[in-house]
């Protein structure tokens, strides 16, 4: 099962972790407010993805095949088929998948901060860019 037309962006490694994830923008540049992406995503047979922040935009990630585990601000539970992990701005996030033998496959959709939580701060000129 694939969701995504053209080839993939392909990238290792991703935030210290290791193996490769192809990883395909849904909305392709298409305005889509409070929508920011939409990312179709297949994370390598034993990969991972290390420990991030969601530093811009609340997210959730809805699990579609494969067995892994997903780690939200320390606290690891199951991800498969059908899992929704919420993830709101600046919170962590870290993937693994479980399996030797076959690719973990999830969707992410990434969304504005509601309202009601906290923006990220303006950044000022005497500050370094965020890496």
């Amino acid at each position: 099962m694939q969701i995504g037309h053209g080839p993939p962006s392909r990238r290792q490694a991703m935030f210290g972790g290791h193996g490769e994830v192809l990883v395909w923008d849904l909305l392709a540049g298409q305005p889509a407010a409070p929508f920011t992406s939409v990312l179709s995503c297949v994370l390598e047979a034993g990969g991972h993805v290390g420990r991030h922040v969601q530093q811009r935009d609340s997210e959730i990630v809805v699990g579609l095949t494969g067995c892994g585990e997903a780690t939200v601000d320390g606290r690891a539970q199951p991800f498969g088929p059908g899992t929704v992990v919420f993830l709101p701005f600046r919170s962590t996030l870290e993937l693994r998948n479980e399996r030797a033998d076959a690719p973990l496959r999830y969707l992410i959709v990434k969304a504005t901060p509601a309202a009601s939580e906290p923006k990220p701060a303006p950044a000022r000129d005497d500050e370094p860019p965020e890496r």
